[in-house]
């Protein structure tokens, strides 16, 4: 059985209903593998995907409500203004996927479904190759280094001696004074010389440094002494 609903901004069928939500649901699904599939880092959340998944559909329905009735948009406007989200994105890329999920429920539930169909291939192939052939990656590694040494200024110079040795750059963050103020712990971030192995940075300057601690962050691990 088949029921018009009647609306100020015009009328939709169940039929719109089902092939909206429908629609919605099996592009957002495959978004969702996309994101899945392409996604290389250890912060993968399953609940992410699964709300990818949702937000498209619910995104559809919204705009099966709204339709062209600015009144009833402002009203919605005002109503999600109360929303407040507290989670961090942890990678921009995550923010791309919402916007895109955004996108396609805007299309089905405007019924614009070439559109959605359409978007939906093409950006996931793009998303793909780019995936594929590892497109904007940068080979550059840096590490985090945190020395600490005795308050005297000629073991700072030694330390930045021993960094240039060992680093084609590398940028002084932070310094503090730990242990009442008996050591200075000194911050760098530096990008290792081709060839030269963290440990061996570890072993330099730990011979300047009066036999303090030396750590070197690389990545997700860390060489400790």
């Amino acid at each position: 059985m088949n029921f018009d609903l009647q609306d100020l901004s015009g009328t939709f069928s169940t039929f719109d209903i089902i092939v909206s939500l429908a629609l919605a649901f099996v592009l957002s699904a495959i978004i969702g593998w996309v994101y899945r599939y392409t996604h290389k880092n250890v912060s993968y959340s399953q609940s992410y995907v699964q709300t990818l998944v949702m937000v498209g559909m619910i995104i559809s329905l919204i705009m099966l409500v709204v339709g062209s009735n600015i009144a009833r948009a402002f009203a919605l406007v005002g109503a999600l203004s109360v929303v407040r989200f507290r989670n961090a994105i942890k990678e921009t890329r995550d923010v791309g996927f919402i916007f895109l999920v955004m996108a396609i429920g805007m299309t089905t539930g405007t019924r614009f479904y070439l559109l959605a169909v359409a978007a939906t291939v093409a950006i996931c192939l793009v998303l793909l190759i780019m995936n594929k052939f590892n497109w904007f990656k940068l080979d550059v590694q840096r590490q985090v280094v945190k020395v600490q040494v005795p308050p005297e200024q000629e073991y700072t110079a030694l330390v930045e001696d021993v960094l240039i040795k060992h680093c084609t750059e590398f940028e002084l963050v932070s310094s503090e004074a730990v242990r009442a103020g008996a050591l200075h712990e000194l911050y760098y971030t530096a990008q290792l010389k081709k060839g030269t192995k963290p440990a061996a940075l570890i072993t330099a300057l730990s011979a300047v440094n009066a036999g303090q601690r030396v750590t070197v962050l690389t990545g997700y691990d860390q060489t400790d002494i």
